[in-house]
């Protein structure tokens, strides 16, 4: 039984004898070969080589990286070594194995010298626990089996599952508090004074909405439009966001303590990634000399520079995007299709956010390559370095890339295209969009919803095809072949491990980052649950729902659809924390803008406060922002109109001499009137008073809950104190 455990097994094509990918794969094999690793070939349609480390090579590993109190106890410490070092241990000295021709595995695999090199999901009972506890739909709602999972796929995706388990959890608070959000707009802010006022206004006669052929039309027309806006704008959107900034906090501060609960129980919890890797190196070549620190500002200077122009590039692609929407809102409402003029303005957004997606669809590819380069040029020490410099630069990028078109329509759009008479215009031709007469919020609402709907559905039904579908196309090529070889060898018995190892091989590949793109989709939707949270209540209940599939979706792929992953020791998510932690300082900064800039919010307040009926005598029975609507629209006269406006003078039947459009301008010079500056205080007030108290209320929330819990702490000191009285 103990013969046939291989660690790991190498693929090749059958090469011609003599021919150069034969002569090289021969002395790679051989190096292994002095180290004392085991080979066993198997020939089928492809060569398979079977590789098995020598035992004192673990040895080794276990006395350069053994607790300084078990160092006392005599050999009989050379128990088994867990797989999953035993798979992490072998990874490395396939890797850095070096030829004659000084090639590694790496070299190899990219001249087609070896295909694929991978360690085998064996038939172990832990396989099955997971299989049945774990990687199936059934059980959705349970609880995830971590130990084991760190047992077999090793601590760095245990963690990711914890982590994610975590997040999902708290999550159900977050959409709890984003349902009964929407559903207090619904009930008790539905019936609001500004949205009645809004569908009473029959006789409002507003400003045209483009230049050629464009009709007058009335503010009532809007009236559902109204009502959907108020939905999510109101009082209750201020308390939520400032409960989703605690949120965040609290979530990132809960995940701390699990974490070190978890390190602890797995004795990973003073872990040094560098002295593992060292002692790795060690123990693959004992000559070998360290790789030391450097830093040149040169380098640092230059990758910033290509960052920000990378960033310019994801900006001008936003930018793109608003052109789009300017030009086809333009061409819809002129088209001949009634359907399509007459809500031109909608589906103007709604085609814009679809196109927005296929942008982000794209752009990700080019980012991945962009931040690769990048950190080739940085030229990091060790994998870890490379890893966390690759982590935050496809990040930023990536958080361009979603949220750059978000972040114009949240604070730019309808605020710089001037007036009637006076519109800014792209190309002295287009005018730009503007806001929904019911403010601007619903635009970034429904561009949150079809990209976040899109993102989760597409991406997720994606992400579990590919995998699916490649695997059965695998499955599909290599048995006929197979069948004929046995066929003409009746004789011959099966080798037990072919058709193991040729199971293995059928399944998809993985590769260093396949955990990282999960990562990288969680963290940029959990920006989407954060950051303009104000805007979509939401956010959360849609990040739950796909987080509970995605978690099994996982499990599945990673269990039955493809190879199994190296092993990887970590003590924690690594650089991701602090990710997740500049996201929650910018989910407060954003949110707190959202509702002082895009919502309606603070001129509704000062409104109330200093310009409605209430101020001027003591109506304690009347709605104070009553005649809001008609304070918030300026009056424009028609003869001001520019020379090449075609608009159709007459209305219902009657001549038009005045419209109005949304702003605060005097009607004679259209210059700004004092209530637009009182505005613009309140809003700045808001902002700085909201981000403060948002901002302080989450470090008094970072310093209340420990990092970590007391039990942990104390089992640390407990185990300090006992080897230093051993040592005496």
């Amino acid at each position: 039984q103990n013969e046939e455990k291989w660690d790991f097994v190498l693929v090749s094509d059958i090469h011609e004898m003599g021919s150069e990918k034969e002569i090289k794969r021969k002395k790679f094999l051989d190096e292994l070969n002095k180290k004392g690793f085991t080979i066993k070939k198997i020939e089928d349609t492809k060569l398979f080589y079977g590789v098995r480390a020598p035992q004192h090579i673990f040895w080794k590993y276990q006395c350069l990286l053994m607790n300084p109190n078990s160092r006392q106890q005599n050999s009989s410490a050379h128990q088994d070594v867990p797989v999953t070092t035993r798979i992490r241990v072998v990874h490395f000295i396939l890797q850095n194995t070096v030829t004659s021709d000084l090639e590694k595995l790496h070299d190899l695999m990219k001249k087609k010298v070896f295909e694929a090199a991978f360690p085998l999901h064996k038939k172990e009972k832990i396989r099955e626990i997971l299989k049945k506890k774990w990687a199936r739909w059934r059980v959705i709602f349970k609880e995830q089996p971590i130990e084991e999972i760190r047992c077999y796929f090793g601590e760095k995706v245990a963690l990711y599952f914890a982590w994610l388990g975590w997040y999902t959890y708290l999550l159900i608070f977050a959409a709890l508090a984003g349902l009964v959000t929407v559903a207090a707009g619904a009930t008790v802010f539905s019936s609001s004074q500004v949205s009645k006022e809004i569908c009473d206004a029959n006789n409002t006669i507003m400003c045209p909405l483009c230049d050629q052929n464009c009709s007058f039309w009335v503010l009532s027309d809007t009236c559902t439009y109204a009502k959907v806006t108020h939905m999510i704008d109101n009082e209750a959107t201020v308390v939520f966001a400032i409960f989703m900034a605690i949120w965040a906090t609290v979530f990132l501060e809960l995940w701390k303590r699990k974490r070190a609960t978890v390190a602890a129980n797995w004795d990973v919890y003073g872990w040094d990634e560098e002295e593992e890797e060292l002692a790795l190196q060690l123990i693959n070549n004992s000559q070998h000399e360290p790789r030391l620190y450097q830093h040149s500002y040169f380098r640092s200077t230059i990758v910033l520079i290509l960052s920000l122009l990378m960033m310019m590039v994801l900006i001008g692609i936003a930018h793109a995007l608003v052109i789009y929407r300017a030009v086809a809102m333009a061409l819809f409402t002129q088209s001949e299709v009634n359907l399509l003029s007459k809500h031109g303005d909608t589906v103007a957004v709604m085609t814009g956010a679809v196109l927005h997606y296929v942008t982000i669809v794209i752009m990700t590819k080019v980012n991945w390559h962009v931040a690769l380069f990048l950190c080739d040029l940085e030229k990091p020490r060790t994998f870890s370095e490379r890893e966390n410099s690759f982590t935050v630069k496809i990040f930023l990028f990536q958080f361009f890339t979603n949220f750059s078109s978000l972040i114009y329509i949240a604070f730019f759009l309808g605020r710089i295209n001037g007036h009637p008479g006076h519109y800014v215009r792209i190309a002295g031709h287009w005018r730009l969009e503007e806001c929904h007469p019911s403010g601007c919020i619903t635009d970034l609402f429904i561009q949150m919803a079809v990209i976040m709907v899109l993102k989760q559905t597409i991406s997720n039904i994606m992400e579990y095809l590919i995998p699916w579908l490649s695997h059965q196309l695998r499955k599909k090529q290599k048995h006929p072949k197979k069948r004929n070889v046995i066929l003409g060898e009746e004789e011959e018995a099966e080798d037990p491990c072919k058709r193991q190892w040729l199971n293995n091989y059928e399944l998809n590949e993985v590769n260093v980052f396949s955990l990282f793109n999960e990562y990288l989709e969680i963290v940029i939707q959990y920006s989407f649950t954060t950051i303009f949270v104000a805007a979509f209540p939401l956010a959360p209940l849609l990040a739950l729902i796909n987080n509970v599939i995605e978690i099994h979706m996982d499990a599945i792929k990673m269990m039955r659809l493809c190879r199994r992953m190296v092993p990887r020791k970590a003590k924690d998510i690594g650089i991701w924390l602090q990710v997740l932690e500049a996201i929650g300082i910018l989910a407060v900064i954003g949110n707190g803008l959202v509702i002082a800039i895009t919502s309606d919010f603070i001129p509704v307040q000062v409104y109330k406060y200093m310009y409605s009926p209430c101020t001027r005598e003591n109506h304690t029975s009347m709605d104070c922002s009553t005649g809001y609507i008609n304070n918030s629209l300026s009056i424009f006269h028609v003869q001001d109109f520019e020379p090449h406006t075609k608009v159709l003078p007459e209305f219902n039947g009657i001549q038009v001499k005045k419209c109005r459009y949304r702003d605060y301008r005097n009607a004679d010079d259209y210059s700004y009137t004092v209530q637009f500056w009182h505005i613009f205080a309140a809003r700045l007030a808001f902002l700085i008073l909201f981000e403060h108290v948002a901002l302080c209320v989450k470090l008094i929330a970072a310093w209340y809950i420990p990092d970590v819990p007391q039990k942990v702490k104390n089992e640390i000191l407990r185990e300090k104190h006992s080897n230093l009285q051993n040592e005496l």
